[in-house]
């Protein structure tokens, strides 16, 4: 018997899920192929395979995935009877070491350690799966010949950019301190990029870029990102307490819209051209992310507070040939292919907010 995705997950995941599998994309290049998704595990890496299986239960399109993870316990429970399906199987393995799936038609890398502590106590583990990892899967994807690569990247390549101008596009490149362990995951994107564009040379290999931007959604409630933070004192009731002005502008993008684009660079984006991946929906500052999460839902009168009482004025940001450029990402090249942002910010903490709560219930 094969277990369909709906009645084998939270009825809020599964929302989630059909939706990234109805996306606009050219789903036929899909249809009977097999696709590998490192990191398929982890949070973006989880939704994506979801949304295939989904893909296959509500329109039969054939679509084999393998879910490359090093963690078979937390991957047994996180995917449970939706492995006893034909159409799905788990690859067992770091992906620091040569990849051993038999095939795949297409790959979407997003096998990443992409946490501050990660970083700080495990810095060669972090840059060796952007540098040794992708690789792997270059290699991997060489010896298929599979149809197309998906390396996903990090706004973080971009570095530090400082003057007048309000977002980051594709062509920016800032600073980088090479010689710190701190910047471990972005030199590590760097060189992933770089690698892509030269297998993509020497090897005549379709392989996409994808740039995303912060993504946000239900993660766990121990989550060390500040925006988990933020959604985890929500569903405990909890007023947010922000420690500094919060003045930081980001691109924040919903886990949907994030795999929707994903799948848009992989399908119809250009060779080792970056993409990146951000909703106009969701730009905002730190104390604008904790604002949003505490007006939508007021009935729970949960207040936004702050350590230093001289935080509470909102801060200026007016341009200047000086300043740091926020972390805004420009997404007109993405929308070119036809690609379009749906989930505002609000929106997406609430659907954050209910799967966690629906977590906590069942």
């Amino acid at each position: 018997m094969d277990y369909k995705v709906k009645d084998c997950v939270l009825q809020s995941v599964y929302r989630d899920a059909y939706e990234i599998a109805n996306a606009d994309i050219p789903w036929e290049k899909l249809s009977g192929s097999t696709v590998l998704i490192t990191g398929g595990g982890g949070f973006i890496g989880g939704y994506l395979t979801l949304a295939l299986l989904t893909r296959n239960d509500v329109y039969d399109s054939n679509i084999r995935v393998i879910s490359l993870v090093r963690n078979a316990k937390r991957a047994e429970a996180k995917f449970s009877k939706l492995l006893n399906r034909g159409d799905f199987s788990l690859c067992v393995q770091d992906v620091n070491e040569e990849i051993r799936a038999e095939h795949a038609d297409y790959i979407i890398h997003a096998a990443s350690q992409a946490s501050n502590i990660q970083f700080e106590t495990d810095p060669v583990g972090t840059i060796t799966a952007n540098l040794t990892g992708t690789a792997n899967v270059l290699d991997f994807a060489k010896k298929c010949k599979s149809k197309a690569v998906l390396v996903v990247s990090s706004l973080k390549v971009y570095g530090i950019i400082y003057g007048s101008q309000e977002k980051i596009t594709e062509d920016d490149c800032g600073y980088l301190d090479f010689t710190s362990y701190k910047n471990c995951y972005a030199m590590g994107k760097r060189a992933s990029e770089t690698l892509a564009a030269s297998y993509c040379r020497e090897y005549g290999m379709n392989v996409k870029l994808a740039r995303p931007a912060y993504i946000y959604g239900a993660a766990t409630l121990d989550d060390d990102r500040v925006w988990a933070q933020f959604i985890a004192n929500v569903v405990r009731g909890q007023d947010i307490l922000l420690k500094s002005n919060g003045a930081a502008s980001r691109s924040f993008c919903y886990v949907t819209d994030t795999a929707t684009g994903l799948l848009t660079v992989l399908l119809k984006g250009e060779n080792a051209l970056p993409y990146n991946i951000s909703c106009e929906l969701s730009d905002t500052t730190i104390r604008g992310f904790a604002k949003t999460a505490c007006e939508a839902f007021p009935e729970r009168n949960i207040k936004l507070r702050f350590a230093n009482p001289g935080d509470e004025q909102e801060p200026e940001n007016a341009p200047s040939p000086l300043r740091q450029v926020p972390e805004i990402l420009d997404n007109k090249r993405l929308k070119s292919l036809g690609w379009q942002p749906k989930v505002s910010l609000s929106e997406g903490i609430k659907r954050a907010v209910a799967v966690l709560e629906e977590q906590t219930e069942s």
